[in-house]
């Protein structure tokens, strides 16, 4: 068991980059997906699934190699029941948020629906889609299969096996000569982006950058800030977003954070997170400290004129007495229910 308890501490004067805590709207990854076969199985594909037979039938029907009609004009798949080497995947790819052009080549990944093993099967040409059931064919993947790895043979990769078939250029300024940031979720509130607007409208203000009348940049929720391009940067807005994204902030203080992860019993805690005054009390709880570690005790608290008590401290005192870190975790997702811890927990 890992417990680590991390303060750190940033000085007025240390500045970060703005690219580092936000994105530019329009700059986002699309994903494509579809349905597809491999095959060259060696016997462990799905062959005998409806599924995979009707899939495999209308892929030889394309090709000119039909199967046998039944009345009604209803393909018979009884004759591909023993396709023992081929099998229905779930193909997706990721175009990139910088986006790219038509014959562009990228990476995509082949997950199986119900086949035991994809090892050695080639992905047939197979149609990808776009977002949000839009049913226009974005791409066409196909390839050799390569395993991520051989304790899970049933997703693979093919290198560059995606090619587009159509652009994809991510629009970034509005018809007015607006683009908008997007902070991080762990540094989006209304205080930060009030704080980074101010210091973009300083800093354009020393640069005598100005749009009409306006400010440069205009706080619009606890998420977003528009920046107006410059009369200045008019022709050439790719600079001025550059030079925005360039720019050095004062770093901005995010909200109070004790981040959990159960599962590996690991705890990050920020240096300003406080508790209230407690007593607290767990199972057989005795605070004896092992030799040459610091002493853990209780004191009486002063509500008039008392320095505030901070949840590292505690966490301090209670790893020095060897508290096993799920009972540490307990007591501070106790704290919190309490209302006694002045922080946002994050239970991943």
């Amino acid at each position: 068991m890992l417990l680590i308890a991390a303060s750190l501490t940033t000085t007025a004067s240390a500045q970060i980059h703005l690219r580092d805590i936000c994105r530019v709207k329009g700059q986002e990854s699309n994903t494509l997906t579809g349905l597809g076969l491999v095959v060259g199985l060696k016997g462990t594909g799905d062959g005998n699934s409806k599924p995979t037979q009707r899939a495999l039938a209308q892929m030889m029907k394309l090709h000119g190699n039909p199967v046998q009609q039944l009345p009604g004009n209803v393909d018979s798949v009884e004759e591909l029941k023993n396709a023992k080497n081929v099998a229905l995947v779930w193909v997706t790819a990721t175009v990139p948020p910088e986006g790219r052009r038509q014959g562009d080549a990228i990476d995509c990944q082949v997950s199986a629906i119900s086949a035991g093993s994809l090892e050695g099967g080639t992905l047939l040409p197979t149609p990808l889609l776009g977002p949000s059931g839009n049913q226009r064919i974005f791409a066409f993947a196909q390839g050799l299969l390569q395993l991520d790895n051989q304790t899970n043979l049933t997703t693979a990769r093919i290198h560059r096996g995606g090619r587009l078939e159509v652009d994809f250029v991510n629009q970034y300024l509005t018809p007015e000569g607006t683009f908008t940031l997007v902070l991080d979720q762990n540094h989006s509130s209304f205080e930060i982006v009030q704080d980074i607007t101010e210091q973009i409208n300083s800093q354009a203000s020393t640069q005598a950058l100005k749009r009409g009348d306006r400010d440069v940049a205009r706080a619009i929720g606890p998420v977003n800030i528009e920046i107006a391009v410059p009369d200045t940067y008019r022709e050439d807005p790719v600079s001025f977003v550059a030079q925005i994204l360039e720019m050095r902030i004062f770093n901005p203080q995010s909200r109070s954070k004790v981040v959990i992860n159960e599962r590996t019993e690991t705890i990050v805690i920020g240096a300003e997170v406080q508790i209230g005054a407690v007593v607290l009390s767990h199972k057989n709880l005795v605070i004896e400290p092992q030799p040459g570690t610091p002493a853990a005790k209780f004191v009486e608290l002063d509500t008039t004129n008392t320095p505030v008590a901070r949840l590292k401290d505690l966490v301090d005192a209670l790893n020095a007495i060897r508290l096993p870190t799920r009972d540490v975790i307990q007591i501070i997702k106790t704290l919190e229910a309490s209302g006694k811890l002045h922080g946002q927990v994050v239970v991943q």
